[in-house]
């Protein structure tokens, strides 16, 4: 993507694309409306045309607005609009998600809720974070006291190469200053991966509340998601940037995670590994706007259709 003052302009070849069919392109301090088929963007730079039916997510960030003429051609054509932050450091409101089926959300819930295979995606994350490892046959206690133990190493490691003093990671959530500088710095980073990975999940038609490693809270899977890229983006900006005298940390952070988060390509990323967790293979072919009536024999039978005691499909 290039990228000029105000919009980013797409060479729209080179926006970020998962199985052929699903584009995400990210907009801010523009204004958006609609020309035929298309949606007008427009900024202090001039104007550019984008083809609606090339979209498949659009993600507003600071600055944008867009028309209700806009809104019509995005929801005729199935576009999926999210409201973020910069480069989607912050997640705010959706509509629509980008698929018409529930097949990945319907996967979400079956593994979840199935104590094997929950186990089984426990031990893909474990996989992911720490590839050198064999975790076949451990279980979910020997799972935490492996992580726990690779991830103060990490932690130590940081802590000796910037010269930062590290006790732990303590931190009041109703009060961000009455942390130490790393401490801060570690909250003011994550919170910028929570809100890609939120945005993300909210696209694919996922729930945010149905984690794997995280359970009971509204955002365990955002938590799960974020926590395969800590190791790599956050937590070495945090250290880095305590390390210094700096008199706005927070916002140093915040820029620091945006731009690592683009030149890693940490989007598209999360979008694969999502499929890879959740090991979607139905939502991989064409989507069909389609609608099942569930049965318990059958598993689903055809909609639209007119039954009597006892039919068969």
């Amino acid at each position: 993507m290039k990228k000029i003052p105000g919009i980013i302009r797409p060479e729209l070849q080179q926006l970020p694309q998962v199985k052929d069919r699903m584009t995400f392109l990210y907009l801010e301090r523009c204004k958006l409306n609609r020309r035929d088929g298309a949606i007008e963007v427009m900024d202090d730079d001039g104007t550019v045309d984008i083809p609606a039916a090339a979209i498949s997510v659009l993600m507003l960030g600071p600055g944008s607005s867009i028309t209700h003429r806009a809104m019509e051609l995005i929801g005729d054509v199935g576009v999926t609009v999210i409201w973020v932050g910069e480069h989607g450091v912050r997640y705010y409101a959706s509509g629509r998600p980008l698929t018409k089926r529930a097949g990945l959300l319907l996967q979400q819930a079956k593994l979840v809720s199935n104590q094997r295979l929950h186990l089984a995606v426990v031990r893909k994350m474990y996989a992911m974070r720490f590839p050198s490892e064999d975790v076949s046959k451990l279980t979910l206690q020997q799972l935490r006291g492996r992580e726990g133990s690779r991830v103060r190493e990490i932690y130590r490691k940081l802590s000796k190469q910037y010269d930062v003093s590290w006790s732990g990671r303590e931190y009041n959530p109703e009060d961000f200053f009455e942390s130490n500088a790393v401490n801060q710095a570690l909250s003011a980073g994550h919170v910028c991966l929570y809100g890609l990975a939120h945005a993300v999940i909210v696209a694919l038609g996922c729930s945010p509340g149905l984690g794997f490693v995280h359970v009971g809270h509204e955002l365990s899977f955002v938590y799960d998601l974020a926590d395969l890229y800590k190791a790599e983006v956050t937590i070495p900006i945090a250290f880095e940037a305590a390390s210094q005298d700096l008199p706005d940390l927070p916002a140093y952070v915040r820029r620091k995670t945006r731009d690592a988060m683009v030149e890693q390509h940490i989007l598209e990323r999360m979008i694969r590994d999502l499929h890879y967790l959740l090991a979607d293979e139905e939502e991989a072919g064409e989507e069909e706007s389609v609608v099942y009536l569930w049965d318990n024999i059958r598993d689903t039978v055809p909609n639209a259709t007119s039954y009597r005691m006892g039919d068969t499909p």
